[in-house]
């Protein structure tokens, strides 16, 4: 089959590459991939500018959707043929404390697809049938792809903070996260809206507003401070999300954030944080972290997806064929698209 491989630890070491079908045991569930999403953290691996563990020789790729191809012979309620989606903790041990509160994303043993597993920038991918999900007959697979990013955004949005109706969020960076983080926000009922982003944003920001931010923000053009300054009493924002990866951000959420607001931060950077906290205790605020999801968020997104609360139109800016993966990689790259999506 194809398959986009990270085969080394070098800028550029990645590209397409004939490999055997992956083999599937018997508690497993054997996947035919029609459409996977580029993360920015693909891109990343792509140019060795990560800053997380990973294997190699790796095929890359942990947003996809597909159909059923074959199911092992102990697992039950899954058939073939079903149009299906995965979430991306490929491996947990089961055992422990997490795996057993059903926080199984903060396992310690936990291995995810496209990183250290191999992922789904391929023909088939081997997949656990506990993360499977049944996509509605309302939603596409392009879309379906897309569920992990939006689950990013609903776990940092719904389960890990607290939007009130008429709340003012503020999202720092207009990448994928950014832009999905906005609409969950929206849905939440918050009551002003603003993203940040910079010069090769512009594309990106053009979209939020299109999605129905209030402001979007170029920063190195405008001052967000004193933006959000002139929002309501003037206090901050009543939640700061950090979705840019850049250590430099945590900085400006502290400035920006409310006395007894929250700050969640989303994004991983490789920069060690060069930033006082003794504004954030001097404002009683709270700085939460968030990472991946759990089955109950998949099922909650896919919903939006499939009752039309979602817009993904804008968010898919190309389709590719797997063959012009590097096309799509830096089309994201650049900042022409805020996802690009593999047919494969």
């Amino acid at each position: 089959m194809k398959a986009v491989i990270k085969f080394g630890r070098k800028d550029g070491e990645v590209e397409a590459r004939e490999v055997p079908i992956p083999e599937m045991g018997d508690n497993q569930v054997l996947l035919r991939v029609k459409a996977a999403g580029v993360c920015g953290s693909d891109v990343h691996m792509w140019r060795e500018s990560h800053s997380w563990a990973i294997k190699t020789p790796v095929i890359l790729g942990h947003e996809f959707a597909g159909v059923v191809e074959r199911v092992g012979k102990n697992v039950r309620d899954i058939q073939p043929g079903w149009r299906a989606t995965c979430e991306t903790a490929a491996s947990v041990c089961g055992h422990c404390l997490f795996c057993r509160s059903g926080n199984y994303n903060l396992c310690p043993e936990r291995l995810g697809f496209g990183n250290l597993i191999d992922g789904a920038m391929a023909e088939f991918v081997v997949v656990r049938p506990e993360i499977i999900h049944r996509v509605p007959d309302q939603v596409s697979l392009e879309y379906a792809a897309l569920t992990e990013p939006v689950c990013v955004a609903a776990n940092a949005l719904i389960e890990k903070s607290r939007i009130k109706p008429g709340d003012t969020v503020a999202i720092q960076g207009a990448g994928a996260i950014g832009i999905l983080c906005l609409q969950i926000a929206r849905i939440c009922g918050a009551g002003q809206t603003l993203i940040l982003g910079v010069d090769r944003d512009e594309n990106r920001l053009r979209i939020a507003k299109s999605l129905g931010a209030d402001r979007a923000i170029n920063i190195q053009r405008e001052s967000p401070l004193e933006i959000i300054k002139g929002i309501g009493d003037g206090r901050g924002a009543d939640l700061v999300v950090d979705c840019t990866g850049v250590s430099a951000a945590l900085g400006q959420s502290i400035e920006m954030v409310r006395p007894g607001g929250q700050i969640t931060k989303i994004g991983w950077g490789a920069r060690p944080v060069d930033a006082s906290l003794d504004p954030l205790v001097q404002k009683a605020a709270r700085l939460q972290a968030s990472f991946s999801h759990t089955y109950p968020t998949w099922e909650r997104v896919l919903t939006l997806m499939r009752t039309g609360q979602l817009n993904l139109d804008p968010v898919i800016g190309g389709i590719y064929p797997l063959a012009d993966w590097e096309k799509a990689f830096s089309d994201m790259e650049s900042g022409k698209n805020v996802k690009s999506v593999l047919t494969i």
